[in-house]
């Protein structure tokens, strides 16, 4: 066993309720448990699990077949002794270096064998360290089994990756959650069925109001909870909520809509990975047509910087280009004014160079990129660079954000917070948000101005040549004034 997947247990082990009930099995060329039954999280039994994850030592090979299979009777066993509660949130947690190799090792195989087994009644949630296996196929297989699956990087804030995969799944509140609506009153939902629910999680359902007669809104929430079922009905007054976001419509304007189509488009590129070849195509061709017409950068888009006529900046969406070879040596693309061609050009900066993309008085903002360069030049060629840090300042809003590719860095007034990369979070504030996915991107939307987008680079660590690094985009640049300067307001 690898020393991160070691920390990755004694963490989780750490974390871990008085309530809750757990048991460790470790696999190689063959599968050892820990205990032969689950056992209650009382302090003495997790101190004596911590101390069997340090003495414990694995070889290179995983039987994850009968290793799963094997944790899925451990439940089974445990529900029918009545040991743990009916309606408890039961849950596998698997951490792997490594592609199956020993007993099953067709990943076809493993998934159908894993998904018959769990016949939907736990959760599998895959950690996959490093990059010597087939991210897709724990991806594929936790889906089927109504969990995530996550890349925990080698790095320093290794802690921090666990602790945020954790918190997400620590305390299930509810189970088996459903939203219903008006029968033809609502057309294009969003997912509205969720097997679980977490503190501190949250669940959003979009939608359009097919009904424009519609006087009240009507939605009804079914769910589980640890030994009742629960029963909400919600009602809105149309004619009221139109009123209120005719109030608010300089802060949403089409939020609504653009959260609804992001949301379709994660739900499509999520069903993607347990598709057939057939319904893949329809499926991301859906995707690629909503993020086109809604301008967002997904894995299916990339985007190139360009300069129209009326010598405001603006954003053009290219489809099917991976966003990866767009980012590397810093170059952008400027349509030349009252000009049929266009030109590209790259950054020819050296690392610790610091780059001026956005000055704008008017706004106050101002938006710098610091490159950082390979490890080592490649075949006696120049060295290739890259973005690895940005600060983002508008001093007419009092902020400032600075963005690595470890954290991100946010100061408002007097008050500094520091998010890591490994944490999806969203802050609103009276004039400008900040939303950061997890391990993706990082929008920034300052009140009524323009919307920019970090995205997060990750490359192997211990890659001979190169580093993470950082992408970036706009959004709604024609909201930057016409005294914009930099190398993006030119």
């Amino acid at each position: 066993m690898g020393l991160r997947t070691k920390l990755a247990l004694l963490r989780i082990l750490g974390d871990m309720n008085i309530k809750d009930h757990f048991t460790i099995i470790s696999f190689d060329s063959t599968i050892e448990k820990w205990k032969d039954s689950l056992v209650q999280a009382t302090p003495e039994n997790t101190l004596q699990a911590k101390r069997y994850i340090i003495y414990l030592q694995l070889e290179a090979e995983a039987n994850i077949n009968d290793s799963l299979l094997l944790a899925v009777n451990f439940l089974n066993a445990a529900h029918k002794q009545k040991q743990l509660p009916e309606r408890s949130a039961s849950m596998i947690i698997l951490l792997t270096d490594g592609d199956p190799n020993v007993g099953e090792k067709d990943a076809v195989k493993i998934q159908i064998n894993v998904k018959n087994a769990i016949w939907a009644r736990y959760s599998l949630y895959c950690l996959s360290f490093g990059f010597d296996i087939d991210y897709s196929f724990l991806e594929k297989m936790a889906l089927d089994n109504g969990g995530v699956a996550r890349l925990i990087y080698d790095d320093s804030d290794l802690a921090l990756q666990l602790q945020g995969f954790y918190n997400e799944v620590a305390n299930p509140l509810l189970l088996d959650v459903e939203l219903q609506y008006q029968e033809n009153a609502i057309s294009e939902l969003t997912e509205v069925n969720f097997k679980q629910y977490y503190d501190g999680s949250e669940i959003v359902v979009a939608g359009k109001i097919s009904d424009n007669s519609l006087d009240v809104f009507i939605v009804e929430i079914t769910a589980q909870t640890a030994s009742s079922n629960l029963f909400l009905e919600g009602k809105v007054n149309m004619s009221e909520a139109e009123s209120i976001l005719q109030y608010q419509q300089y802060i949403f304007a089409d939020f609504t809509e653009r959260l609804w189509a992001y949301l379709t488009i994660q739900q499509l590129l999520k069903q993607r990975i347990s598709a057939s070849a057939e319904e893949k195509k329809i499926l991301m061709d859906r995707a690629l047509e909503l993020s086109l017409k809604y301008s967002y950068v997904t894995p299916l888009t990339s985007v190139v910087v360009t300069k129209p006529e009326e010598e405001k900046m603006d954003v053009i969406l290219m489809a099917d280009k991976p966003i990866e070879n767009v980012d590397g040596d810093p170059h952008f693309i400027i349509q030349l004014p009252k000009q049929s061609v266009a030109i590209c050009f790259n950054i020819g900066g050296t690392p610790g160079s610091m780059v001026n993309l956005v000055t704008d008085l008017h706004t106050g903002i101002k938006i710098n990129g610091q490159l950082i360069g390979d490890k080592k030049a490649e075949n006696n060629q120049k060295l290739k660079t890259y973005f690895g840090k940005f600060g983002l300042e508008n001093k007419k809003l009092n902020m400032k954000i600075v963005v690595t590719t470890e954290v991100i860095t946010i100061y408002c007034s007097e008050e500094k917070i520091i998010i890591p990369w490994s944490t999806t979070a969203t802050l609103t504030y009276e004039s400008f948000s900040v939303s950061v996915m997890k391990e993706k991107n990082l929008t920034v939307t300052m009140g009524d101005g323009a919307t920019f987008i970090i995205v997060l680079h990750r490359v192997w660590k211990k890659h001979p040549l190169h580093r993470d690094f950082l992408g970036f985009y706009t959004l709604d640049s024609h909201r930057l004034s016409k005294m914009a300067h930099g190398l993006l307001s030119m």
